[in-house]
C-alpha cells in the first residue's frame, strides 16, 4: 500500500509578516495511522525539500502525543526534510493520497496546476483523495471530466468560516473554505467548530479541522479496503 502526502510549499501568512505553512498534528496523525496499517509513504511538496511548519502548530497548545512522537522520530523527521518536487509525482505509483492543512495551502496548492491534475487523474484511476482542515481549499479549481466543478453536488467539509473567524484569519486568507466549496456547489456539512468531523463521498473524503486529520486517514484506509474487497 502506497500513500503519497502532499504538503504545502507556502510559508507567508498573507501581508501579516507572520509565517505559516502546514499544520503539524495533520501531518503527525495520519503518518503514524497510515504507517501502522503498513503502509510507504512519499512526501511530496510543490518546491520539495523541507516544507514549512506553520509555528503556532507546534506551540504547546496545539502539541499532542502524535506532534510530539512525531518530532522525537528521526526516520520520520529524516523524510520531512526531505520531501519529493510534487511535479514528478504519477497517480500510478500511488493506491491513494492525503493532503494535510494549514493555512499555507490556499496560496500555493490551490492554485498549483500539478496537485490540480495529480487529484483529477488519482479519482479518475478509483484512487481515493483525502483533504483535511484548509486542503480541502484546494479542491476549488480541480473540475470532473465533463468541465464541471469536482465538488458539486458533492457532500464535504472543511475549516468552517467560525473556525477561521476564532483564529482572526477571515481577512488575512485568499479564500475562505466553506465559502469558496459552497459557491463551486458542493454541499458542505460541519461539526463543532474543533470537534472531529468526517464527510466521505465515494472516493473525496474531508474533514474539518486538525482534530479530524486521524479520523480522515482512518475513512482513506477503510475506502483502499472497501476498493480492494470490490476489485477481488
Amino acid at each position: 500500500m502506497n500513500i503519497l502526502i502532499v504538503l504545502t510549499s507556502h510559508d507567508t501568512l498573507g501581508a501579516t509578516g507572520r509565517k505559516t505553512g502546514f499544520w503539524l498534528e495533520e501531518l503527525a496523525a495520519p503518518y503514524y495511522v497510515f504507517t501502522e496499517a503498513g503502509a510507504n509513504l512519499v512526501l511530496a511538496s510543490p518546491a520539495g525539500g523541507r516544507p514549512p511548519l506553520d509555528p503556532k502548530s507546534n506551540e504547546p497548545a496545539f502539541q499532542t502525543d502524535l506532534t510530539r512522537r512525531f518530532e522525537a522520530d528521526p526516520v520520520a523527521t529524516a523524510q520531512l526534510a526531505r520531501t519529493v518536487r510534487l511535479d514528478s509525482m504519477s497517480q500510478e505509483d500511488f493506491d491513494a493520497v492525503f493532503y494535510p492543512g494549514g493555512h499555507g495551502p490556499l496560496w500555493d496548492l490551490a492554485e498549483d496546476a500539478n496537485s490540480i491534475s495529480l487529484i483529477e487523474s488519482f479519482l479518475a484511476a478509483q484512487k481515493p483523495v483525502t483533504l483535511v482542515c484548509h486542503a480541502p481549499g484546494v479542491l476549488r479549481h480541480v473540475r470532473n471530466p465533463d468541465g464541471s466543478p469536482l465538488v458539486a453536488g458533492k457532500q464535504v467539509t472543511g475549516f468552517t468560516n467560525s473556525e477561521e473567524a476564532a483564529v482572526e484569519l477571515t481577512d488575512i486568507v485568499p479564500f475562505l473554505v466553506e465559502d469558496e466549496l459552497k459557491a463551486q456547489g458542493a454541499i458542505f456539512t460541519r461539526g463543532d467548530d474543533w470537534a472531529p468531523y468526517v464527510v466521505t463521498d465515494g472516493l473525496l473524503i474531508t474533514g474539518q479541522n486538525p482534530a479530524s486529520s486521524a479520523a480522515g486517514a482512518e475513512a482513506l484506509l477503510q475506502a483502499l479496503a472497501h476498493h480492494a474487497d470490490s476489485t477481488h
